[in-house]
């Protein structure tokens, strides 16, 4: 496993780590006993990062972790996020009061003195300009409830100003093949600046594994059932914002990337991986097998430059204006 450093904190995480959204149960179910065993597999594999939230499961997935790391003496850290247990738009729920609150019940869940990396779950850009809310986070690093603090964003201009503004130490981006934007501006200036990114939605909620066709079902429970259109929260957190079906179509004409590569999921971490100042890649997971699949990525055959052209080339004259939502 190759570790990176997470911009300018004291953490270096796996280049590829894990997000832990579907085993709250946003995914389908997952039972606790597979959730478990997955996490202490990773960790066995050489995983040492772990993104969270404390509404994934309205707390499950946290609490799970919280449960692992009784039982592990490695360096494991943790990253979670808050602001949208309340209206993520609502600037009094971005007091301080509110946020060490918040703040406290995942420490609870965690079962930690510390959050390793405090993050802002994709607030509105209001919450952002506004400032406020950076106070109150440097506030509880001064009291220890937290080592460093990041921001989970939903668009680039969100990210600049984030890297103009803060103090931060990291940006969650959503960053895939069917959505490149951010590579160009974003995760650059952010290298520059030693910001760490965590690049999330790496596969497309799925899309990028080539599994699905246009008659693929999903359960009820399942975002990408009821938030395929934006119902519940921003579209774009849901097969990266393109509709279904012309997802589909665009996969399809991206099947070659598997070439020599394992899968298309391999090939599509893969691509991440090379991108210029992404620190980890963090897919989700609901079985050993599949954090099996995920780490084959750090050795499958990379890119050539001719590719990473071509690829460019079909995201922004195939991709890039399908995508809806801001971002």
């Amino acid at each position: 496993m190759k570790y990176n450093q997470l911009g300018n904190t004291d953490m270096k995480v796996s280049e590829v780590s894990f997000g832990t959204w579907a085993i709250g149960g946003d995914w389908g179910d997952v039972s606790k006993e597979d959730a478990i065993q997955s996490l202490h597999h990773a960790i066995d594999q050489g995983v040492n990062f772990f993104d969270t939230a404390d509404v994934y499961g309205a707390g499950r997935s946290e609490t799970l972790i919280g449960q692992v790391l009784k039982e592990r003496s490695e360096d494991v850290y943790v990253a979670t996020k808050f602001g949208r247990r309340d209206n993520f738009a609502d600037l009094s729920n971005y007091t301080y009061d509110k946020v060490k609150a918040y703040c406290e019940n995942s420490l609870r869940n965690l079962g930690t003195e510390a959050i390793d990396l405090y993050q802002i779950h994709c607030p509105s850009t209001e919450v952002l300009t506004d400032q406020g809310v950076f106070e109150v986070l440097e506030t509880l690093k001064q009291e220890g409830k937290i080592r460093y603090y990041g921001v989970s964003v939903e668009t680039d201009d969100q990210g600049k100003f984030v890297l103009d503004n803060t103090k931060a130490s990291s940006l969650q981006v959503i960053v895939n093949l069917l959505r490149q934007k951010p590579v160009k501006e974003m995760i650059a200036q952010a290298a520059k600046q030693n910001v760490g990114i965590l690049a999330r939605v790496p596969l497309a909620s799925g899309l990028l594994t080539g599994k699905y066709t246009k008659d693929s079902q999903f359960p009820e429970n399942d975002h990408r059932n009821y938030n395929r259109d934006g119902a519940a929260f921003n579209v774009g957190e849901t097969f990266g914002g393109l509709p279904f079906e012309k997802a589909i179509d665009l996969v399809d004409q991206l099947k070659w990337i598997a070439d020599d590569r394992g899968t298309m999921a391999d090939a599509a971490l893969k691509w991440i991986l090379q991108q210029e100042g992404v620190t980890t890649v963090i897919p989700g997971f609901k079985s050993i097998a599949q954090i099996d699949a995920n780490l084959k990525a750090a050795d499958t055959k990379p890119f050539t430059e001719k590719e990473l052209v071509t690829l460019s080339e079909f995201y922004w004259s195939q991709v890039h204006d399908h995508i809806r939502g801001d971002y």
